[in-house]
Protein backbone atom coordinates (compact mmCIF):
# COMPACT_ATOMS: atom_id res chain seq x y z
CA UNK A 1 0.00 0.00 0.00
CA UNK A 2 1.16 3.44 -1.22
CA UNK A 3 1.09 6.00 1.96
CA UNK A 4 -1.05 8.76 1.31
CA UNK A 5 -1.42 12.30 2.83
CA UNK A 6 -4.57 13.28 3.39
CA UNK A 7 -4.79 15.92 0.66
CA UNK A 8 -3.81 12.85 -1.86
CA UNK A 9 -6.81 10.56 -0.60
CA UNK A 10 -9.32 11.17 -3.26
CA UNK A 11 -11.93 8.48 -2.42
CA UNK A 12 -15.29 9.29 -1.65
CA UNK A 13 -17.79 7.59 0.35
CA UNK A 14 -20.36 9.62 0.32
CA UNK A 15 -23.27 10.97 -2.02
CA UNK A 16 -25.47 14.41 -1.15
CA UNK A 17 -24.02 14.30 2.54
CA UNK A 18 -24.90 10.69 3.15
CA UNK A 19 -23.30 7.32 3.44
CA UNK A 20 -26.10 5.03 1.66
CA UNK A 21 -23.80 2.16 1.71
CA UNK A 22 -24.85 2.66 5.59
CA UNK A 23 -28.32 1.62 6.13
CA UNK A 24 -28.19 3.34 9.75
CA UNK A 25 -25.63 6.45 8.56
CA UNK A 26 -27.22 9.92 9.81
CA UNK A 27 -27.55 12.14 6.95
CA UNK A 28 -25.47 15.51 7.58
CA UNK A 29 -27.51 17.33 4.57
CA UNK A 30 -28.82 20.72 6.32
CA UNK A 31 -26.65 20.98 9.63
CA UNK A 32 -23.71 22.64 8.48
CA UNK A 33 -21.28 19.86 9.30
CA UNK A 34 -18.97 19.48 6.53
CA UNK A 35 -18.48 15.73 5.04
CA UNK A 36 -15.23 15.06 5.24
CA UNK A 37 -13.41 12.52 2.82
CA UNK A 38 -11.40 9.24 4.04
CA UNK A 39 -7.77 10.03 4.75
CA UNK A 40 -4.56 8.34 5.80
CA UNK A 41 -3.40 8.46 8.91
CA UNK A 42 1.04 8.41 9.99
CA UNK A 43 0.70 4.63 10.38
CA UNK A 44 -0.21 4.17 6.62
CA UNK A 45 -3.88 3.56 7.56
CA UNK A 46 -6.56 4.20 6.09
CA UNK A 47 -9.58 6.12 7.84
CA UNK A 48 -13.56 6.78 7.22
CA UNK A 49 -13.28 4.74 3.72
CA UNK A 50 -16.01 2.41 5.28
CA UNK A 51 -13.51 -1.09 4.45
CA UNK A 52 -12.78 -1.23 7.80
CA UNK A 53 -9.50 -3.12 7.13
CA UNK A 54 -6.18 -1.76 5.54
CA UNK A 55 -2.89 -3.68 4.94
CA UNK A 56 -1.01 -1.81 7.46
CA UNK A 57 -3.65 -1.61 10.25
CA UNK A 58 -2.56 -3.46 13.73
CA UNK A 59 -6.18 -5.23 13.83
CA UNK A 60 -4.67 -7.02 10.30
CA UNK A 61 -1.51 -7.61 11.99
CA UNK A 62 -2.19 -8.57 15.80
CA UNK A 63 0.34 -10.32 17.57
CA UNK A 64 0.55 -11.02 21.72
CA UNK A 65 3.18 -8.59 21.61
CA UNK A 66 0.84 -5.52 20.03
CA UNK A 67 0.19 -2.76 22.44
CA UNK A 68 -3.57 -1.88 21.72
CA UNK A 69 -2.55 1.64 22.83
CA UNK A 70 -1.08 2.08 19.86
CA UNK A 71 -4.50 2.50 18.02
CA UNK A 72 -5.51 5.06 20.75
CA UNK A 73 -5.99 8.72 19.62
CA UNK A 74 -7.78 10.65 16.96
CA UNK A 75 -6.18 9.49 14.34
CA UNK A 76 -8.03 6.73 14.47
CA UNK A 77 -11.29 8.33 14.39
CA UNK A 78 -13.30 9.85 11.37
CA UNK A 79 -15.09 13.07 12.21
CA UNK A 80 -18.25 11.93 9.96
CA UNK A 81 -17.60 8.62 8.98
CA UNK A 82 -17.94 7.04 12.79
CA UNK A 83 -19.75 4.73 14.20
CA UNK A 84 -20.38 6.95 16.94
CA UNK A 85 -23.10 9.56 14.63
CA UNK A 86 -25.16 6.37 15.21
CA UNK A 87 -26.12 7.06 18.81
CA UNK A 88 -29.22 8.95 19.96
CA UNK A 89 -27.17 11.64 21.33
CA UNK A 90 -25.53 12.40 18.20
CA UNK A 91 -28.06 12.12 15.61
CA UNK A 92 -30.37 14.51 18.25
CA UNK A 93 -27.42 16.87 17.83
CA UNK A 94 -27.98 16.51 13.88
CA UNK A 95 -31.59 16.96 14.27
CA UNK A 96 -30.80 20.58 16.52
CA UNK A 97 -28.37 22.26 13.47
CA UNK A 98 -31.18 21.76 10.75
CA UNK A 99 -33.76 24.38 9.95
CA UNK A 100 -37.55 23.35 10.13
CA UNK A 101 -38.92 22.00 7.23
CA UNK A 102 -42.52 23.94 7.59
CA UNK A 103 -41.92 26.77 4.50
CA UNK A 104 -43.77 25.56 1.90
CA UNK A 105 -46.61 25.27 4.79
CA UNK A 106 -46.61 28.18 6.14
CA UNK A 107 -47.18 32.33 5.10
CA UNK A 108 -44.24 34.36 6.08
CA UNK A 109 -46.21 36.83 8.09
CA UNK A 110 -50.09 35.30 8.87
CA UNK A 111 -50.63 32.32 11.26
CA UNK A 112 -52.57 30.09 8.93
CA UNK A 113 -53.10 27.46 11.44
CA UNK A 114 -54.66 29.97 13.98
CA UNK A 115 -58.19 28.54 15.40
CA UNK A 116 -58.19 24.97 13.56
CA UNK A 117 -57.36 23.51 16.89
Amino acid sequence: MTKKTKKETSEQVTIDETMPHQINAPSFKGTNIKMNDPFVNKHGVTIGDSLYASDNSPLENWTEDTDPEIMAGDEWVHPTNDIGWNTTENRELLESKRKPQASPFMHPTIDAGKGTD
